[in-house]
C-alpha cells in the first residue's frame, strides 16, 4: 500500500511537470488562491475564538457590575471584543453628556467618572441619537469581522470555473495533438485527459475548503451580529435608566 501512494503522488507531479505552459499557469493560479484562502481560514479562526472568549468574560464583567467605569475599564482588556467595543463608545458618549451639563452649571473639577451628582434636564439627552450611535458601532464590528471572507467566497465560486478553464484548454490540446498523430488509440488519448484533468482536481480543492470556512465564519458571524444588536439594546435602556434615576 505504502508503495502505491507514492507511486499515485509521483504519477500527478509527473503529469503536472508535463502539463503546457497554459496548465501550468492555471495551476500556478490555482495554488496561490488556496495558500491566499487557506491563510485567511486560518488568521479568521484565531479571530473569532478570540472574539468569542472575550465577548464570554466582558459579558460576565457587564452583568455582575453595576460600576460603569469598572466595566470600561475592563474593555481594554478585552479590546477585541465587540461588545467591550461597543460598550466603549456607549460608555464615552454618556461621558462627554455628562461632562457637558456639570460644565454648563459652572461645576469645577469635573470627574471622568460617571459617578457625579444627578443631573438635571434628563430628556436633553437624545437617547435616540445614542441608540444611533451604538447601530453605527455595531455595524462597523460586523464589517470587520466579515472582513477577508469575500475573498474565500470568490475562491470558493471562482477556482473551479478556472480549473475547468485549464481542462478545457488542455483537452483541446490533447485533441488537436490527436488529429496531427492521425490516431485516437486509449494510449494516445488517455496521457493528455489526464494532464487536462489535473486543472479541475486542483480547482475542487481549493474551492471545497474555502466554501466550507465561508458558510461556518458567517454563521459565527451571523450569530455575533444579533448579540451585538441585543447588547446595544440592552445597553441603551440601561442608559435611559441611569439618566432617569439621576434626575
Amino acid at each position: 500500500m505504502p508503495t502505491q501512494t507514492i507511486g499515485l503522488g509521483g504519477d500527478v507531479f509527473d503529469l503536472v511537470l508535463r502539463a503546457g505552459p497554459m496548465g501550468k499557469f492555471v495551476l500556478l493560479v490555482l495554488l496561490c488562491f488556496s495558500v491566499a484562502s487557506w491563510a485567511v481560514i486560518f488568521q479568521k479562526w484565531r479571530l473569532m475564538r478570540r472574539v468569542r472568549r472575550e465577548t464570554r468574560m466582558f459579558r460576565e464583567i457587564f452583568a455582575e457590575s453595576d460600576n460603569l467605569p469598572l466595566v470600561y475599564a475592563a474593555t481594554k482588556q478585552y479590546h477585541v471584543s465587540p461588545l467591550a467595543r461597543i460598550f466603549a463608545a456607549g460608555y464615552a458618549e454618556l461621558r462627554a453628556f455628562l461632562t457637558t451639563k456639570v460644565s454648563m452649571r459652572g461645576r469645577e473639577g469635573v470627574s471622568d467618572e460617571l459617578s457625579e451628582e444627578p443631573v438635571k434636564e434628563p430628556a436633553m439627552f437624545d437617547v435616540g441619537r445614542f441608540q444611533r450611535m451604538l447601530a453605527l458601532v455595531v455595524s462597523e464590528e460586523s464589517l470587520r469581522l466579515e472582513r477577508w471572507l469575500p475573498f474565500l467566497a470568490t475562491t470558493g465560486s471562482a477556482t473551479p470555473f478556472i480549473g475547468l478553464f485549464g481542462t478545457v484548454w488542455g483537452v483541446m490540446n490533447a485533441f488537436h495533438g490527436i488529429g496531427l498523430r492521425g490516431s485516437a488509440t486509449l494510449a494516445t488519448v488517455a496521457p493528455g485527459i489526464s494532464e487536462a484533468l489535473i486543472a479541475t482536481a486542483a480547482g475542487l480543492a481549493a474551492a471545497i475548503p474555502a466554501v466550507i470556512a465561508y458558510n461556518h465564519f458567517v454563521s459565527q458571524i451571523r450569530v455575533m451580529s444579533a448579540e451585538m444588536e441585543n447588547f446595544a439594546g440592552e445597553f441603551a435602556s440601561y442608559a435611559e435608566r441611569e439618566l432617569v434615576k439621576r434626575a
